[in-house]
């Protein structure tokens, strides 16, 4: 299958189904059943623990629900206000290189946040995109992923409104000493349907492309 299926949830997912979806579309990508898939969603307010995450970085989690994942990194914040994008892409046929993709989706969020004036970074010593303020910086949009026989799931998430109040409960992705921002907070006034747009009209050109299809080579008989 070609092209990439963009799917949108209104209201928003627990994030049990949104893993069990998730699951299931990787396997069918896998079986050449299923296109590519990004799907854009909110979850309600909960955090999750990565691979790597240590349990004295929950520091509250009030009446939130933790859940553990198999996605690589920390404890993360998901609500209301953030945009979340799940990509489940076939990396074999995008070149087979997971350096590559996390580079690109690096840039697919820098360029989709440059579309409203702001300028997001990345740093060699910790993950996320992020914003220069007086004084330090601050992560404006984290990105977590799983790859299982070369396919992705999981993803990116943006800052657009949430409540930075919730981010509190945790240290973000094992990094202290820093804080946490939304495009809202930097004076931004951008809607979801907005920020859609602009992932959407930015990935083609910072996700690694699909490669066509190779014919198999015919038997010479030779060694």
């Amino acid at each position: 299958m070609s092209g990439v299926l963009w799917q949108l949830s209104e209201a928003p997912v627990a994030y049990p189904d949104a893993v069990g979806f998730m699951e299931e579309r990787a396997g069918a990508i896998r079986a050449g059943q299923a296109p590519e898939t990004v799907w854009l969603l909110e979850h309600p307010p909960l955090y999750t623990a990565g691979t790597s995450a240590d349990a004295a970085e929950l520091l509250d989690a009030g009446d939130f629900p933790v859940y553990r994942t198999g996605r690589g990194g920390r404890y993360t914040y998901h609500g209301p206000g953030q945009r979340v994008a799940y990509v489940m892409l076939d990396l074999k046929a995008r070149g087979g290189d997971l350096k590559a993709f996390v580079r690109g989706l690096e840039a697919w969020l820098i360029a989709t946040l440059a579309d409203f004036g702001i300028t997001g970074e990345t740093r060699d010593d910790r993950v996320g995109v992020w914003v220069r303020r007086p004084g330090g910086e601050d992560k404006i949009a984290a990105i977590g992923i799983r790859v299982r026989r070369w396919v992705s799931f999981h993803g990116i998430a943006i800052n657009v409104d949430p409540d930075l109040d919730h981010f509190r409960g945790i240290v973000p992705c094992g990094i202290q000493g820093h804080g946490v921002t939304s495009l809202r907070a930097l004076g931004v006034d951008a809607d979801m349907a907005a920020v859609d747009a602009a992932l959407k009209a930015k990935f083609e050109a910072a996700m690694p492309a699909r490669r066509p299809t190779e014919p198999a080579l015919a038997s010479s008989g030779g060694r």
